[in-house]
C-alpha cells in the first residue's frame, strides 16, 4: 500500500483494479477502447435498418393469431389494410367522386408511383355507399400494404403519399387515410420524428444535472464521452450485428429503451466511481492508487448493481410475448457494456486527465470529506432520534399512496387510447365507422382444412357478433384453396378494438374448434388484440415473482445476509405500488384511459432492477461501515457517505426515464413517467429515510444470519452511541 495513506485499506486492491489506472496500462485500456468504437461504431447507425416491427415479431410464438398468420403467408403478404375514406354530409358531388377514383388510379398504379412501393396495386378495392340512409356520401378505398421486411421504416412516407393523393382539400368534403395501415403509420411518423433527438435529449438531460451536481465545468463531459460516446455506441454495434448474424430480435421499443436505460444506469455508475475517487484522492496523494482503491471499493456494488438489471432483463426471455421476450438480451447487453465501460474506460480517463478535472473544488490530499457534516449526516442524526416512528410512519404514507392503483384500470388500449393527441388516422377511424360500421377493413380471418370449408362458413355466420353477409372469401384472393387450406375473412358487428369484438372471436374460436376435421384456427386484428392482452397478462403473473426472486439472490450474496435483502425488496415494492397509485391518479387527471395492459409490467422490472440500485449503493457502504464501527454507526456514516452521489444518480435516472413521458405514445408516456416518480421515490424517501431507519433501528440484526450479526459493536451498538458519534467517514 502507499505510504501515503492516512487510514489502512480493508483489503488491497486486486489486478484488475491497478490495471485499469495504472501509469502505464491506463494508456492501453484508453487504446482498447479508441480501436474497438472505430471498428463497431459504424454499424450503430444501422440498428434500425435491423428493426423487426412486424406483428410476428411482437406476438406470442403460441398464440393462435400467429399460427393463422403463418399458414395465411400462403395465400398472401401479411398485409396492412389501408383506408382512403372521401365522405360528405350532403352528398358527394361528382367532383368528390372523381377525386376519389382519380386517388383509386393512382393505388392501382404499376409501376408505383413514388413511395408508393408497397401498395398491392392489384388487390385495391373501391366501395361506394349506395344503400342506407348514407347512401350517396362515402366512398372508401381499401389499399392492402405489404410491409415487408423494412415496412415500418416506409410507413411514414407511405402515409404521406397516400394523403398526397386524396387530392387538395375541399370545403365540406372529409378525407382521411384511416384504416390499420394509416394508424401504424402515424405511429411510425412519431417513432420516426424522435428517434434522432431521443439521444439528444436524453444527453442533454445528463448533462445539465451533471453539471451541478460537479459544479465543475469539465468533469461532466467523461461520464457522457463514456456513455454516450463510448458504451452506446458499442452496444448498438454488438446489437446489431448480434440481430444481423445471431437471429437475435430487435424492434423499435427495444430500441429506445436501450438508448435510455444505458444512458440513466450508465450515468450513475460513473456518479458512484467518481464519488468514491474523489474520497480516495484526499486519502492518497498518488491518483492511480487512489483509484485502484475506488474501483476496489465500488466495484462489488456496481456489479451486484449491473448484474440486477441484466438478469431482470434475461428474465423478460421467459416471457410469451415476442415483443418482451426480445427486449431481454438487447437491455442486458447494453447495461453489461455500459459496466464494462464504467470500470475501465472511466477510470483510466480520470486518471489520465489528473486532479484538475475536478475544478474549481479539487479534492486536496489529507483534506476533509466534507459529507460528514452536510445536509445528509444532519438527516440521518435526526432520524437516529426515534428511527421507529420514522419507518413506520414513511411505510405507512407509502401505503396509502399504493391505494391510488384502484384506479390504475390496465387492459389492452384501443389505437385511439395509444396517442397522446388524437392522430388523423383516429379521426378517420371514427368518421369512417359512421357511414362503414360493418367494414372496418379488420375482419376477422379463419383457415382450415379445405374438406369442411362449407362446414365451417356456415358455422361462422351463426357466431353472435358475426355479420353473416360478411363471411366470404375475398375478392382479391386468387385462389381460395392452398395447400389443403381455405381462407375465409369473417366481418364484425362490432369495433374490432373493443371489449366485445374480444368476445365474439373467443366465440368464434370455439365455434370453429368444435368442426371434427377443420383444424381451423383464427386470427386478423381482433384476435391479435386479444391474444396481445391474455399474453401481456400471463407474462406479468410470471415474471414478477421471478424478479424479486433473482433480486433477492443477488442482494443475499452480496451483502450476506438474510433479512437485509429481504427488508429491502418490501421497501422497493413499496416504493413501486406507490409509484403505480400516484400515476394512476395522474394519468386519470389527463383524461387517459387507464394504463396499457404491459405497462405494470415494464414499470415493475426497470423500477425494481434500477431502484434496488441505491439501496446496494448504500447498503454495501453501510456493511463495510459495520464492520469497523457498529451497524448503526455505519449507517449514519453510509447515509452521509453516499446521500449526495445517490441522490444525484436518481435525478439523472429519473430524467432520462422522464424523457419518455414526453413521447407521443401512451404506453411510453406511461412508462416513463411511473418509472421517473418511482426513481425519485426510491431516491428521497425509501433509500433515505426508510432504509436509514430500518437499520438504526433493528441494528447489526440486519445481517442476520452472517457473523457480522453476532459480533461484538462499539459502544454495544446502541443508538444513543450512534447519536452522540461524530465520525468522519475517512477515519
Amino acid at each position: 500500500m502507499s505510504g501515503n495513506a492516512l487510514t489502512n485499506a480493508d483489503s488491497e486492491p486486486g489486478v484488475f483494479a491497478r490495471v485499469v489506472s495504472g501509469r502505464r496500462s491506463k494508456w492501453a485500456v484508453f487504446a482498447a477502447w479508441l480501436v474497438v468504437i472505430i471498428a463497431l461504431g459504424s454499424f450503430a447507425t444501422k440498428l434500425n435498418g435491423a428493426q423487426k416491427n412486424d406483428t410476428t415479431s411482437w406476438l406470442p410464438k403460441s398464440a393462435e393469431s400467429t399460427k393463422e398468420l403463418k399458414i395465411e403467408g400462403d395465400f398472401h403478404p401479411n398485409w396492412y389494410p389501408a383506408i382512403l375514406l372521401y365522405a360528405r354530409s350532403t352528398g358527394l358531388t361528382d367532383a368528390d367522386k372523381a377525386q376519389a377514383q382519380h386517388a383509386a388510379a393512382v393505388m392501382e398504379q404499376d409501376p408505383p408511383a413514388k413511395n408508393l412501393d408497397l401498395v398491392v396495386h392489384s388487390a385495391v378495392q373501391v366501395i361506394a355507399l349506395t344503400t342506407g340512409p348514407n347512401a350517396g356520401k362515402a366512398i372508401q378505398i381499401i389499399v392492402p400494404v405489404n410491409p415487408g421486411s423494412d415496412g415500418w421504416n416506409k410507413f411514414p412516407d407511405t402515409v404521406a403519399a397516400m394523403k398526397a393523393a386524396l387530392g387538395p382539400p375541399t370545403a365540406g368534403l372529409q378525407t382521411y387515410v384511416t384504416g390499420p395501415m394509416g394508424e401504424a403509420g402515424d405511429e411510425a411518423d412519431a417513432f420516426k420524428k424522435i428517434n434522432g433527438s431521443l439521444t439528444y435529449f436524453t444527453g442533454f438531460a445528463v448533462i445539465i444535472i451533471l453539471l451541478i451536481a460537479y459544479r465543475s465545468p469539465i468533469l461532466w463531459l467523461l461520464p457522457l464521452i463514456t456513455v454516450g460516446g463510448a458504451a452506446l455506441t458499442v452496444a448498438e454495434s454488438v446489437i446489431y450485428l448480434l440481430a444481423k448474424h445471431a437471429g437475435l430480435t430487435v424492434n423499435g421499443q427495444a430500441a429506445f429503451i436501450l438508448i435510455v436505460l444505458v444512458f440513466g444506469a450508465g450515468t450513475d455508475y460513473a456518479l458512484l466511481l467518481i464519488a468514491r475517487y474523489r474520497e480516495e484522492l484526499r486519502r492518497y496523494e498518488d491518483r492511480h492508487e487512489a483509484m485502484a482503491h475506488a474501483v476496489h471499493r465500488a466495484g462489488p456494488a456496481l456489479v451486484a448493481s449491473s448484474a440486477t438489471v441484466a438478469v431482470s432483463m434475461l428474465i423478460l426471455l421467459v416471457a410469451e410475448m415476442n415483443s418482451t421476450k426480445g427486449m431481454g438480451p438487447v437491455l442486458a447487453i447494453g447495461v453489461i457494456i455500459a459496466l464494462c465501460a464504467m470500470l475501465t474506460l472511466m477510470p483510466a480517463l480520470l486518471v489520465i486527465v489528473g486532479r484538475w478535472v475536478f475544478w474549481p473544488v479539487r479534492p486536496t490530499f489529507g483534506s476533509d470529506e466534507p459529507t460528514q457534516h452536510g445536509v445528509w449526516a444532519r438527516m440521518g442524526k435526526r432520524i437516529a432520534v426515534r428511527p421507529r416512528a420514522v419507518w413506520v410512519g414513511t411505510a405507512v404514507v407509502l401505503v396509502a399512496l399504493a391505494g391510488g392503483i384502484a384506479e390504475l384500470n390496465a387492459h389492452q388500449q384501443t389505437v385511439a387510447e395509444q396517442f397522446v393527441t388524437k392522430p388523423a388516422s383516429v379521426t378517420g377511424a371514427e368518421v369512417q365507422a359512421q357511414y362503414f360500421p360493418d367494414n372496418s377493413g379488420q375482419p376477422l380471418a379463419v383457415i382450415g382444412d379445405a374438406a369442411q370449408a362449407d362446414t365451417v362458413v356456415a358455422k361462422l355466420k351463426t357466431v353472435p357478433g358475426v355479420d353473416p353477409n360478411g363471411v366470404e372469401v375475398p375478392k382479391t384472393l386468387k385462389n381460395p384453396v392452398v395447400n389443403g387450406h381455405f381462407y375465409v375473412e369473417a366481418a364484425l358487428t362490432d369495433a374490432p378494438d373493443s371489449k366485445a369484438a374480444q368476445n365474439t372471436v373467443d366465440r368464434v374460436r370455439a365455434a370453429v374448434h368444435s368442426i371434427p376435421g377443420a383444424n381451423a384456427v383464427v386470427g386478423g386484428g381482433p384476435a391479435v388484440t386479444l391474444d396481445i392482452a391474455r399474453a401481456s397478462s400471463h407474462d406479468s403473473k410470471l415474471i414478477i415473482p421471478l424478479i424479486l426472486l433473482a433480486v433477492f439472490i443477488i442482494l443475499g450474496l452480496l451483502l450476506r445476509a438474510f433479512l437485509a435483502p429481504l427488508l429491502l425488496i418490501l421497501t422497493v415494492i413499496l416504493s413501486f405500488g406507490a409509484s403505480l397509485g400516484i400515476s394512476a391518479l395522474v394519468f386519470k387527471g389527463l383524461g387517459w384511459h387507464g394504463v396499457d395492459i404491459g405497462m405494470p409490467l415494464f414499470g415493475f422490472v426497470f423500477l425494481v432492477a434500477l431502484g434496488i440500485d441505491y439501496n446496494i449503493f448504500l447498503m454495501t457502504r453501510i456493511r463495510e461501515e459495520s464492520v469497523r464501527r457498529g451497524t448503526r454507526r455505519g449507517a449514519l456514516v453510509g447515509l452521509s457517505a453516499t446521500g449526495g452521489v445517490i441522490t444525484w444518480a436518481g435525478l439523472v435516472l429519473a430524467a432520462t426515464f422522464g424523457v419518455l413521458a414526453t413521447l407521443p405514445i401512451v404506453p411510453f408516456a406511461e412508462i416513463g413517467f411511473a418509472v421517473a416518480l418511482g426513481v425519485l421515490l426510491d431516491t428521497m424517501i425509501v433509500r433515505s429515510v426508510l432504509v436509514t431507519a430500518l437499520t438504526l433501528d433493528i441494528g447489526k440484526v440486519m445481517w442476520w444470519p452472517s457473523r457480522l450479526s453476532r459480533s461484538d459493536e462499539p459502544d454495544g451498538g446502541t443508538l444513543a452511541a450512534a447519536r452522540s458519534s461524530d465520525d468522519s467517514v475517512l477515519v
